[in-house]
């Protein structure tokens, strides 16, 4: 019997884990019926999802998909044709400054002021939020350890690579420690070394509690970083689910693969 046992452990650990991860948590973000035209474009087709408090939700698919749709309504940039979106109880269309007070959002193509130094801009952004000196600092000093470019902060922004530049807006991002981080393709062109930094990062952050919405055409990238994903194509979600599940579910070895079947 304790023969068995052992034999049998590490499939239990894998089963236990699989259904741990399907328990929904307390959810900031829930978007029901979702619809967007643009003109006679129906960019978004009634999608629903949800987002738990300290969960990072991926929405996975092609370019052209209704990701950044998505993401740019969440954020109060675009009004939704239809639908309802809440956050933290509160109302989009009728609260939408609610949402502004408690979210943060990087879009794919975001760039920092080039004559600015590091700090400075990191400064400059940071008194947009900060209600007290002392809170300036806080979010000034986090966003510094955020950034990890040590040095180089004393240098203009213009002088940063792209991966540098990613990490800096990162730290913008997350300085203030938003309710819901909205983050678009965020390690989109980075080299393997950054974006690796960059997913690190993002982790970190949820697991102190923030939640993080983000997009992603990398879907064996959004594997390894998400605790659940949204299959999205041609404004429609697919099927939503972990990893893990959706893997099972679809007999695949990778999402790519999900995303074929799902199709």
């Amino acid at each position: 019997m304790f023969c068995w046992e052992l034999r049998s452990l590490p499939d239990s650990f894998r089963i236990l884990t699989y259904y741990l991860k399907e328990v929904r948590m307390e959810n900031v973000l829930k978007v029901a019926g979702l619809r967007k035209f643009y003109g006679g474009l129906e960019a978004l087709k009634g999608i629903d999802f949800e987002v738990g408090r300290g969960e990072i939700f991926a929405l996975i698919g092609p370019n052209g998909a209704g990701k950044t749709t998505a993401l740019r309504i969440v954020a109060t940039l675009l009004s939704p044709s239809d639908g309802k979106v809440t956050f933290l109880g509160f109302d989009l269309k009728k609260q939408p400054e609610k949402f502004r007070e408690k979210i943060s959002y990087l879009p794919e193509e975001a760039g920092a002021y080039k004559n600015l130094k590091g700090t400075d801009y990191l400064k400059f952004m940071a008194k947009f939020y900060a209600r007290s000196e002392k809170e300036l600092g806080e979010f000034i000093e986090r966003a510094k350890d955020i950034a990890d470019l040590g040095t180089r902060l004393n240098e203009k922004a213009g002088t940063y690579s792209k991966g540098m530049t990613r990490k800096l807006l990162l730290a913008r991002a997350l300085m203030t420690k938003p309710d819901l981080a909205i983050l678009d393709e965020p390690t989109s062109g980075l080299d393997v070394i950054n974006a690796l930094e960059v997913r690190e990062i993002v982790k970190r952050f949820a697991r102190e509690g923030i939640s993080v919405l983000l997009s992603s055409h990398n879907m064996l990238e959004i594997e390894f970083l998400s605790d659940r994903v949204a299959l999205i194509d041609k404004g429609l979600i697919l099927d939503t689910g972990t990893s893990e599940g959706l893997k099972e579910k679809y007999k695949a070895r990778n999402l790519e693969e999900v995303f074929r079947s799902a199709l």
